[in-house]
């Protein structure tokens, strides 16, 4: 689940089903008519299922994190989330959303404002030998790091190697924490409108 987001246990009821036997006021009741046939003992809704549900009860923005999330660990294919009959418009629009190439949600949070505004992105592009999480346009390269695969020397070391070749190739490039895109989503997405606006992203 998204930071800053609280926590709760959701229940999936078939419709006409009675009220769960609880007064917890963190357990949410969800009466729809499942996506995926289900028997009566059956004590997990489909990954579907939780995705209508995930798309009802968060916001847009941290639904579609768990939207890509569910579309790699689960390798559900784009295409496929945007065949299923959504019953609700906040579902059918996630699907529309998803990508499927997000490595992480950190790269959902950031990139997928630019997308919003109609700023062309491309994720996991390789440029000078190594993979950037996301080149927008054709010369704003934005790394986002997360704290699991950048926190070793080395990995420190390669990165900035990496980040020297690609400026002397003529690539601007802004380089995010895990705290900046989590805590921080206004001021990161300010600094990326400024670069945007002085046209870093395009080839001169």
């Amino acid at each position: 689940m998204p930071d800053g987001i609280p926590s709760q246990h959701h229940v999936h009821l078939l419709p006409h089903a009675a009220s769960p036997d609880t007064d917890d006021a963190d357990t949410v009741a969800h009466w729809t008519r499942p996506l995926c046939p289900v028997a009566r003992t059956d004590l997990q809704a489909g990954v579907e299922d939780a995705l209508g549900h995930v798309a009802q009860c968060l916001p847009r923005e941290d639904a579609l994190v768990v939207w890509e999330s569910a579309a790699r660990t689960e390798a559900l294919a784009p295409e496929t989330l945007r065949a299923v009959p959504w019953p609700s418009v906040a579902a059918r629009e996630l699907a529309g959303a998803v990508t499927g190439l997000s490595d992480s949600g950190l790269e959902t949070l950031v990139f997928a404002p630019l997308r919003d505004r109609g700023v062309p992105v491309v994720q996991q592009a390789k440029i000078a030998g190594r993979f950037v999480d996301g080149l927008v346009g054709d010369r704003l390269v934005v790394q986002i790091d997360g704290f699991a695969f950048h926190a070793s020397s080395a990995q420190r070391s390669a990165d900035v190697a990496h980040d020297a070749e690609l400026r002397l190739r003529g690539y601007t490039v802004l380089r995010f924490t895990y705290r900046q895109v989590v805590h921080e989503r206004a001021a990161v997405q300010r600094t990326l409108q400024r670069a945007l606006a002085q046209r870093l992203h395009l080839r001169s």
